[in-house]
């Protein structure tokens, strides 16, 4: 099919839904590491973490392998163990349920408010109020959507958990609170914010993840988590007649991991992150141009701070998966986000899972069965924001 805006099939040009955007800056500052001294466990990591305190306003910043390690630290160093219970959303990627059972605590789900795919607060509170304590609520702001953050507040004094905010699609994006617009580094009353840096991320480090919180403790205890539990400088002594601390001297009291970042990635992070703002700008642009001419689809809700990570709409289940085919046969790619996490059989199998997961979770998986992941990020040409829309024209008609 063609219509008014010409043919949109094209092969020698697929777009997927989200890719990297790498240009001569980004090269030269990766480049410039392998031609110093310091590969890994040099200045490079501070400079990042220091860049993306500067950022999102964060007190602290600890740069990580990916977000799933990031994810894992974090409830890690919150003291989340075996007989906790760690809430998350049941529209969510994998790590942020997997996490918990990382730390040997049991994952929870609550379904979402279908107006922005996040969790939904109501239903966590009838949760909360019925069943046995939580521990830890990983809250996800989906496609970069922020959630209800000061309901979660009222319910985090209320019962007493700990609150991990999930913003790996939300960098760049705000959240109103107090009357403010505030950074993913500046909630007050959070614990512990979680970031992603894989390509198809606002910024990428190859893969990568950080933790963000304003607790110096709990920094200073990931920063050893993450390089195998070692502390250096501490008081305790390498032999039992030692009388100081040699300087090479390092113990390890917990078990740690190797979920360090290297110094090649951090400096792409490092140049990444000054184009930050022009990026979501981008981001922006193309979501208001979907907004605006999409035709033969549900639109995503609207949010002054939204970071757009993800641009998601619905069509009819039926044809769902008939038009993903389609697209793609066109050259444009999409994708799911996502299937509902405790249908997943290392869920759904689990001892004491949901009885009836997809009526339990039912406004998650009517999520699923409909949802569609348009192409967004920096580099999409308005050549090719052109052909999405004028895709979703010749299906209307």
């Amino acid at each position: 099919m063609t219509n008014e805006r010409g043919d949109w099939r094209r092969k020698d040009r697929v777009i997927g839904y989200g890719r990297q955007t790498i240009e001569a800056v980004d090269r030269e500052a990766v480049a410039s590491v392998l031609k110093s001294d310091w590969l890994t466990q040099g200045p490079g990591v501070p400079e990042f973490e220091a860049a993306l305190c500067h950022a999102t306003g964060a007190e602290h910043a600890i740069a990580l392998s990916s977000g799933t390690a990031a994810l894992h630290l974090a409830l890690l160093a919150l003291d989340i163990g075996p007989g906790d219970r760690v809430v998350t959303s049941a529209n969510t990627f994998l790590a942020s349920a997997t996490s918990a059972l990382m730390c040997g605590a049991e994952a929870e789900f609550v379904d979402i408010d279908p107006r922005d795919g996040n969790l939904d607060v109501a239903l966590l509170e009838q949760r909360l109020e019925t069943g046995p304590p939580v521990a830890a609520v990983v809250a996800v702001y989906f496609a970069g959507a922020a959630c209800d953050l000061a309901a979660l507040l009222v319910l985090k004094q209320r019962f007493g958990f700990r609150l991990v905010i999930d913003a790996c699609h939300a960098l760049g994006g705000t959240t109103s609170l107090d009357g403010e617009a505030r950074r993913v580094g500046e909630l007050t009353g959070v614990d512990a914010v979680t970031l992603s840096f894989h390509p198809v991320k606002h910024v990428t480090t190859g893969e990568g993840g950080a933790i963000l919180c304003a607790d110096q403790k709990l920094a200073e205890r990931t920063r050893r988590l993450r390089e195998h539990g070692l502390c250096r400088g501490g008081a305790d002594r390498p032999f039992a007649d030692s009388s100081t601390t040699p300087p090479w001297f390092a113990s390890a009291s917990e078990l740690g991991f190797n979920y360090r970042l290297n110094d090649l990635q951090a400096a792409l992070g490092t140049s990444q992150l000054e184009r930050l703002d022009s990026f979501v700008a981008a981001r922006k642009r193309i979501a208001a141009r979907y907004n605006a001419e999409l035709v033969g689809c549900e639109k995503p809700a609207q949010s002054p701070g939204h970071a757009w990570h993800l641009y998601v709409v619905h069509v009819e289940s039926e044809s769902r998966d008939e038009r993903m085919a389609w697209l793609r046969e066109g050259g444009i790619g999409t994708q799911l986000h996502y299937y509902p996490v405790p249908l997943q059989p290392l869920f759904r199998d689990a001892p004491h899972a949901d009885a009836d997961p997809e009526r339990t979770f039912a406004k998650a998986v009517a999520h699923a069965r409909g949802a569609i992941s348009l192409p967004i990020y920096p580099s999409l040409s308005d050549e090719d924001v052109e052909r999405v829309i004028a895709a979703f024209a010749d299906w209307a008609n």
